[in-house]
This record gives structure tokens, sequence and C-alpha cells, in this order.
């Protein structure tokens, strides 16, 4: 309330007379190692969404609704590349939910985890956190989000500048604001409307806009963006951004709108005079804050399933159906079948191996055993591997296997790799098996 009670103030005082018009001001916030503030930022969301149905078909619109609210505290650190933007943040507050006709989407970021590292290079930004791995839809709450070493700077201008000048927004700033992963048409400017007077601090004021168009997960799309940004002088610190827009979903071929959805995305900072304790030197001191194959695994966790395991970044999480789930390379093609069976049901490995070969066999595959059935993985969670070379016709590939047992239930694991980057896929494979456990009663 406090920080509105300013803005209103802002507002009424009025903006510069025509004699602080003429003096150009400087308005730049440097993002060096240890510049920590808080952050809070609220979204709200409303609109339709064309569901295709088929062919010769119209499309279903759907009403969307969404709401998000999210408060962390951050600290930017010393980047391990050249060209690359580091901090540390922790979540104190995360709220998400959105609607979809009926289904109700929610997201959380779980206690354990709401310390994480986040780096950006090369356009791309990777979340991880020291403290444990994430699921998909923690990363895909920070991936919302906006990176504010990338966006601040890119708002602001090279020069100092006077009321009335304009300049373009940085391309990492309107990829940052518009989630877009190419744009093709359009960009953001930026106008420096004055500067006010209000509890005793000189506060710029910065108005945003344009139209932008490209693609970003959501396909072809088009943004139009209207914004305000409060700029403090004294501080050198951007402490308010407001923006309005609509997002126009367009049909890849026709560029026809297929949907809107209209948004409305509030962010508010504070300096941090001391780091908390979770972000100082000494709760870091000792922590991977470089992403290697440890901390940079996903958890994956379905408790309708019954089924958690860990799983490397390069794999995606594909179908869901009944008691089996999928994931595929997103570049190699190899794939893994996971399937939740009872305890009654999950057969021994010999079975399993037998019953794998003659399934091949009948599917005209020449088959020969690789690997003998093997245990990896005493008990109270055992797991038993076992490996054939599979050729159908010309085309050959390894067949990876593995049967879990534990009192609740067990699963078995059934993987196609191809034959050139197997070893690869294999340890990948190695990590899924081993990290696998069955998380309540199969029945």
């Amino acid at each position: 309330m406090r920080h509105i009670r300013t803005l209103f103030a802002v507002v009424c005082v009025g903006w510069a007379t025509r004699a602080d018009a003429q003096e150009a001001v400087a308005l730049s916030e440097g993002f060096r190692p240890n510049h920590a503030y808080k952050v809070d930022v609220r979204v709200q969301l409303s609109g339709k969404l064309a569901v295709p149905q088929g062919k010769d078909k119209a499309p279903q619109l759907l009403p969307v609704l969404g709401s998000s609210k999210v408060v962390y505290d951050e600290r930017v650190l010393e980047p391990d590349e050249a060209n690359a933007q580091k901090t540390v943040r922790t979540y104190r507050d995360v709220e998400f939910r959105r609607m979809v006709g009926n289904v109700t989407q929610d997201a959380v970021v779980r206690p354990s985890v709401r310390r994480m590292v986040l780096i950006r290079a090369n356009d791309r930004r990777a979340p991880f956190s020291p403290d444990g791995p994430l699921t998909w839809g923690e990363i895909d709450v920070v991936r919302t989000d906006v990176f504010l070493p990338a966006t601040v700077p890119g708002l602001l201008p090279a020069n100092a500048v006077k009321t009335g000048e304009k300049w373009a927004a940085s391309a990492a700033a309107v990829a940052e604001l518009t989630d877009m992963e190419k744009v093709d048409d359009g960009g953001l400017t930026v106008e420096f409307q004055g500067v006010a007077n209000t509890d005793g601090k000189r506060l710029a004021r910065l108005r945003i806009s344009g139209t932008v168009r490209g693609v970003n997960e959501d396909g072809p799309n088009r943004q139009k963006l209207e914004g305000t940004a409060f700029f403090d002088l004294d501080a050198k610190f951007l402490t308010y951004l407001s923006v309005k827009g609509t997002h126009e979903l367009l049909d890849g071929t026709s560029g026809q709108t297929t949907g809107a959805i209209e948004g409305s995305f509030i962010l508010t900072r504070t300096p941090l005079a001391a780091l908390p304790p979770d972000l100082s030197d000494a709760s870091l001191r000792g922590l991977a804050l470089k992403p290697d194959a440890e901390n940079t695994l996903l958890l994956y966790d379905d408790q309708r399933l019954g089924v958690r395991f860990l799983y490397p970044r390069s794999w995606r999480v594909g179908a869901v159906q009944g008691k089996q789930v999928t994931l595929d390379h997103s570049r190699l093609g190899g794939g893994i079948l996971v399937t939740v069976e009872t305890a009654a049901k999950t057969p021994a490995v010999d079975d399993y191996l037998r019953e794998t070969t003659a399934f091949l066999e009948k599917e005209k595959a020449r088959v020969s055993v690789a690997a003998r059935p093997a245990r990896i993985r005493a008990e109270p969670i055992t797991v038993d591997r076992f490996a054939l070379d599979v050729a159908f016709g010309t085309e050959l590939a390894k067949m990876e296997y593995a049967v879990l047992k534990q009192t609740d239930g067990g699963a078995t694991v059934a993987a196609r790799l191809p034959l050139g980057p197997a070893a690869e896929l294999r340890a990948d494979l190695e990590r899924v098996v081993r990290s696998m456990s069955i998380t309540r009663r199969i029945e």
C-alpha cells in the first residue's frame, strides 16, 4: 500500500518544469556482483484460446483466466563465462493459478528448493537449485518471470537523456518481456517523460510501448504492450515496472488471429540493505553454484501414477497413459517406457527377459543377449537390469531393460537406444533407474 500511495503522490505532484525538462539525466543501474534486491511480481490474465478440434471442424474457444504472485530476494553473482549473467535468488512466496476452460493448472515451488541459481547466456535462461532437483513445473514458474539483469539495463538508455527523448529497448529486454524465442517484426520503444520529487526521492518516469510479432512456446503470436516504469535517480535503481498487453495467437499458415489474451504485469523492487541469511557468503560457501550433471537433474513425481525418479534435462516426459509414462531424448532419439505394476504383477527379471525376447522375435527382430540380468540396487528397493542387441532389418539398436521391486509395488523399464549414442544414453538411463521409487501402494 505504501508503494501505491507513493505512485499516487507522483501523479499529483506533476512532472518536471520546462527548465528541469531540459536537463539531461543519466538512467543507469549496475548489476554488478553482490547487487541485491527484493522483487514482488503480480500478473493477471484473461482471454480466449482456440483449441483445434480436428480436420474440417471449427476450433473450440476456451476461456482463459490466470493470476500469479511471486516474491523473491535476489543477489547478483560473478558469471562463470563471458557474456553470461548469473544470480541466486530465494522465493519467499509463490502463487500461480491458471484455468483453461474447466481445467485448473496450479504451480508451486517446494520449500526445499526455493533457493535457485539462474544463468542467462546466449538468450537462454537455465535455473537450478543447489539444494535439490527441480520439477519441470518449478522451472516453468521461473521461465515465465523476467530476468532483471537483462531486462532493466535493456530498458534504460545508453546515454543521458532529456524529457521527450526516445530509444529502442534492447533485444534482451524485448525477449524477457514477451518470452519470444524469435522476433520477426517490431520492437519496444522507451520514452523519458520527466522527473518528479516525492517522499524526498527524485523519480524518473518512463513510458514503454510497441508491438512485437514472433514465435514463442505458444507458436506464432503478436503482442501489443503499453507500460510505465519509475527509476530512482538518487539510488540509481528501477523501482517499478507495469505493463499491460494483448497477446494474439496467430495461425501459422494464414496469420489470422486464433485467440487473444489480455494481461497485466506489475513489478515492484526495493534494494536490500543487507543480504538475507540464505543468500549470504556463509550460506553459499560449499554449495555447487555452477551447473553440473547432478544439480541440473529434473524430478518427476507423479502422485497419481505412484512413481518418482530423476532424469537429465536432455530428456522430455512425453505421454502419461494409464500406468505408463514415456521419456524421449530431445536430440539423440532414444526412448524410455516406464510401466508401474502391483507388487504381485511385477515380473521376475528372468521372466521379463524371456517375455521381451519372445515379443521381439515375434516382431521379426534378430535378438541376442548383450548383458545377462544383474542386480544394480539392493533392498529395500531392488533393481535388476539386462540388455539386448536387436536388429530390425538393417536397423540396429540397443534395448535396455530393468525391473524395480519394492513392498508397495514395482515397475518395468524398457529403453530403445540408437546405436551411435548408446553409451551416452545408457548413462542417462542409469540415472533414471537408480533414482526410481514407488511412492504409494499400487493396486
